[in-house]
């Protein structure tokens, strides 16, 4: 198995420009006939760590971790010696094999590889120094190993003119100086010269073989003189013939004999034969030196050639080394171009790795919160079909009729909206409605809409909003619909109501106390509101007024007296500026509650203000004699003496303690049933009413009917709405009875009745 070294990088190689020439000329001359082609470079031992102040410390006296990180850091550096030397060559033109020793000295460690391995051939590159430089820096590494190598291998010390060569061998030779013009001259070839050395002491020294100082001079003078110009770009002549191969018939030594030709002593009787022979030995002599002078003029000659001929391929070199560069460069930007594009692709994996996994685990979510939506579904139809069955006046309504009712929940049909979700208006069984739909990611108000069915499914007061049906696939509540919006739209004059006379606000002050009294005295349980206010006061075609949105209402289990004063941990419900302060503080809510929000709307229907300080403006006003000009300033015509009795129950019903808040049954209703007969005496002074007799209103739309007829319960309905009815029911909607017929008599004396009452209504207001 054969090996060939090269040494890179050892001390005094220019930047290793003299480790990239024995390289290049490794590979040209030893490659074919190597199996393994070894790039050795030698660093030395550490012994010490450099520390940033510019000192160095004993690797003895520091930690075992960071001597061997410093080590594998420095090995790594060094390794990276060997990149540009395989960088020569294009991958797969040349494969190396790549060696890093560690040695205190490099010609010992070069020495030491070479004694230990079979490497059968060591290259080094060594710089072309002139003599004086030789003698100024001594021998360097090259001429080291040259000289101390062992015979079993051979050394190339490869510069920039020569190639130095020790074979080993174990026979004696002498040094061989070749002339670079002449061998390439000779050859043809433009190889370095060779300089064989053998292992053994040379037989003649470099005096011996370098022609007379004589000789010299002849040839440097004849040079000089034939042709100047040829000779200027050439090598010194003396230097020149110095590295030429000699032999002991030199024509040197022939020039030599010559000089010393009329020195010699000769006999007379031979002189002219000698001289004879003298003449022809010069003129033979003459021609030589005129023959080799011409082949040193053509070799200088050649010498100019070749030179052009570097400068030449120099320059080729400089561009195909500029090339190279920027392939490189190139290279690098590629490399650091898909080092850029390959951490991309890790965080778009990454990214795509946590989508995935965020879809998976949104994609549990939504089939949790399915299973939880189809449980509460079931639950919700559950308790909606107890409470239907046991109340057959609430109807039960499918997803197509809502969709149908309000044009597929369009907007143009919305009359509301709350936190619940939205209300629209719609037409179910020819009546015109009012569907209160609940938003799907509205979680916490489930229970409301649940609560709100168990409760309006149990009353039927004609000042409580009627719940006519529902449809619990869609969250639905169907309401009957009133046609003159919310009180709150009156008061504050929005969506275009005109105010509302004092005779009006007089009897929805009664009928809103009325509505309370019916949820107050429910039994076994009364209900408490919880959430009174103008925007859930409904008034009809008549402006009846009717309370709705009972989501918040509480059954009180345990009436607690209004005398204690305990503590619950109830959650708050309702809205500000109309909350109870007491419920607010203890968190305890009782049917007086709803007294206190009731005596805010009391207040804004007199003033027609904002509840937010309203209180104590009212309280400053009565103390102070102004309250004529706090009072709603669109009415004219306000009774001085009943609105201050109105204004002081307010105040009482706003007290902050509900002990000393007055009872609705017995301090509330009758001043409200007082001031609402006086209203309505007013009314019928003044011809211009606008509330009919209860009579005239249908008990089950409680609107003012068109069409009267009796039914068997012996009750008047409007004809459409009992129809409907009965189409669905078999009892009275009043008695709840079971009906023994389902004929319909017209009631024309109640018709008559009615359609006078209108006649003197418009006559009324036409006046």
């Amino acid at each position: 198995m054969t090996t060939i070294a090269v040494a890179v990088d050892i001390g005094g190689n220019g930047s290793g420009n003299g480790s990239k020439r024995a390289v290049r000329w490794a590979v040209e001359n030893l490659a074919s006939q190597a199996e393994h082609f070894v790039l050795v470079h030698v660093i030395p031992t550490i012994t010490h760590i450099p520390t940033p102040s510019g000192n160095s410390i004993p690797i003895t006296e520091l930690g075992t971790k960071v001597v061997a990180k410093y080590m594998e850091d420095a090995r790594e550096k060094a390794q990276a010696v060997f990149l540009q030397y395989k960088r020569l060559y294009k991958p797969g033109e040349m494969e190396f094999e790549t060696l890093l020793l560690e040695y205190d000295s490099i010609s010992v460690g070069l020495l030491d590889y070479i004694r230990k391995s079979s490497v059968r051939s060591l290259v080094l590159g060594s710089e072309s120094l002139n003599r004086f430089w030789r003698r100024l820096k001594g021998h360097g590494i090259p001429q080291l190993v040259l000289k101390s190598a062992p015979d079993t291998c051979d050394i190339f010390v490869v510069s920039k003119r020569r190639v130095k060569t020790k074979v080993a061998s174990s026979m004696t030779s002498n040094v061989m100086l070749t002339d670079e013009q002449s061998a390439s001259t000779e050859t043809g070839c433009n190889k370095l010269p060779i300089v064989l050395t053998t292992g053994q002491t040379p037989l003649h020294s470099s005096s011996s073989i370098e022609p007379s100082s004589t000789g010299l001079s002849q040839i440097s003078d004849f040079s000089q003189s034939t042709s100047s110009s040829d000779v200027h770009d050439a090598p010194n002549v003396n230097d020149f013939n110095a590295r030429r191969i000699t032999s002991p018939t030199s024509t040197t030594s022939a020039y030599t004999d010559l000089s010393s030709v009329g020195q010699m002593s000769v006999p007379d009787s031979h002189v002219s034969y000698e001289q004879f022979d003298l003449n022809n030995d010069v003129e033979q002599l003459r021609l030589e030196l005129q023959t080799t002078l011409d082949l040193y003029n053509r070799a200088c000659q050649d010498l100019v050639h070749a030179q052009k001929k570097v400068r030449i391929l120099s320059s080729e070199c400089v561009v195909e080394a500029e090339k190279v560069n920027a392939a490189t460069e190139r290279e690098e930007t590629m490399r650091k171009i898909a080092e850029q594009e390959k951490v991309k692709l890790v965080k778009a994996e990454r990214d795509a790795q946590a989508a995935k996994n965020m879809l998976a685990k949104e994609s549990y979510e939504r089939q949790i919160a399915e299973v939880n939506a189809l449980k509460e579904l079931k639950e919700r139809q559950k308790v909606v079909d107890n409470l239907i069955s046991n109340e057959r006046r609430i109807r039960r309504y499918t997803p197509d009729e809502i969709r149908m009712a309000t044009d597929d929940l369009s907007e143009k049909k919305v009359i509301g909206e709350g936190g619940y979700g939205k209300v629209y208006r719609g037409t179910l069984d020819h009546t015109p409605v009012a569907i209160k739909v609940l938003e799907h990611d509205a979680a916490d108000k489930k229970e409301e809409f649940l609560r709100e069915i168990r409760i309006l499914s149990q009353l039927c007061h004609p000042n409580i909003v009627l719940l006519l049906g529902v449809c619990s696939e869609m969250g639905c509540l169907v309401y009957e619909y009133m046609e003159n919006g919310s009180l709150e739209d009156h008061i504050f004059r929005q969506k275009g109501r005109p105010p509302l006379p004092w005779f009006a606000r007089f009897r929805i002050a009664f009928e809103i106390a009325c509505g309370l009294a019916f949820l107050h005295r429910r039994k076994p349980e009364p209900i408490v509101h919880r959430d009174l206010k103008p925007g859930n006061i409904l008034l009809g075609r008549n402006y009846v007024t009717k309370i709705s949105d009972v989501g918040l209402a509480k059954l009180v289990s345990d009436n607690i007296p209004d005398s204690v004063t305990m503590f619950g941990n109830s959650l708050l419900a309702g809205t500000l500026y109309y909350i109870d302060p007491e419920y607010q503080r203890t968190g305890t809510v009782r049917p007086k509650s709803d007294l206190y929000s009731f005596g805010i709307i009391l207040l804004q229907l007199l003033t027609a203000r904002s509840p937010n300080g309203l209180l104590l403006v009212m309280e400053n006003a009565i103390a102070s004699g102004s309250l004529p000009y706090i009072l709603d300033d669109s009415i004219k015509d306000w009774p001085r003496a009943e609105v201050e009795e109105l204004t002081k129950l307010a105040l009482e019903c706003c007290k902050l303690r509900c002990r000393d808040r007055p009872d609705l049954e017995t301090g509330v209703l009758p001043i409200l049933r007082k001031l609402a007969d006086v209203a309505d005496a007013s009314m019928k002074v003044e011809r211009n009413s606008i509330f009919a007799p209860s009579h005239y209103f249908c008990p089950i739309l409680h609107e003012i009917m068109d069409d009267p007829h009796v039914a068997a319960d012996g009750f008047t309905y409007e004809r459409r709405a009992i129809e409907a009815w009965l189409e669905r029911h078999d009892i009275s909607p009043v008695t709840k009875q079971r009906m023994t017929h389902f004929n319909l008599t017209p009631n024309m004396t109640l018709l008559t009745a009615i359609q006078e009452w209108k006649s003197r209504l418009a006559s009324s207001v036409h006046a």
